[in-house]
């Protein structure tokens, strides 16, 4: 198996672990918050499809998803241009308010697409490749992919936890 092909099979499981954290659920549900500090599970979708899109966009040399197919509008979103969540506060992230998840399933399986199709085009020389040298050591190409798995596995598991605890409502 090509290390490309393992990072798209990663890829592939986050959407698959996202459509079951947000599948069928209502605008209620994807806004509540177990606490008001919380983050809800339509922010954490969101926040973490934003980051997937803004760093392959980055690495790849491409304009958004977001921007480039107008997803702040189709989402019903406003906030600041650029906007992806990092550091959000809790104000902020209950401002993040969706009402259809299928929309948000939409946005996140056109990023997802997006990845594939960068992930198609390299090969294993590019994942050394450094992307980011305000790191120390500097961040290559592989490393700032799997960062964004780690960060999209964590969110959506924080996503399906909450979902949880609604169903046991």
């Amino acid at each position: 198996m090509k290390a490309t092909e393992v990072l798209a099979d990663a890829y592939g499981r986050v959407r698959e672990a996202v459509h079951e954290a947000v599948g069928g659920l209502t605008a209620e549900e994807l806004g509540a918050r177990v606490d008001p500090a919380a983050n809800s599970i339509a922010w954490l979708v969101w926040h973490l499809t934003r980051i997937q899109d803004d760093h392959v966009a980055d690495a790849a040399g491409w304009e958004q998803v977001w921007d480039a197919q107008g997803w702040m509008e189709r989402l019903g979103l406003s906030l600041p241009a650029g906007a992806t969540g990092y550091g959000h506060n809790a104000t902020q992230a209950g401002a993040v308010r969706i009402e259809a998840g299928e929309v948000l399933l939409e946005y996140h399986d056109a990023v997802y697409e997006r990845t594939l199709h960068f992930l198609r085009g390299l090969t294993a020389a590019d994942l050394d490749r450094v992307i980011d040298t305000r790191w120390d050591p500097p961040v290559t190409l592989g490393v700032r992919l799997i960062s964004v798995i780690s960060d999209d596995l964590q969110h959506v598991g924080q996503a399906a936890y909450v979902r949880g605890l609604l169903e046991r409502r």
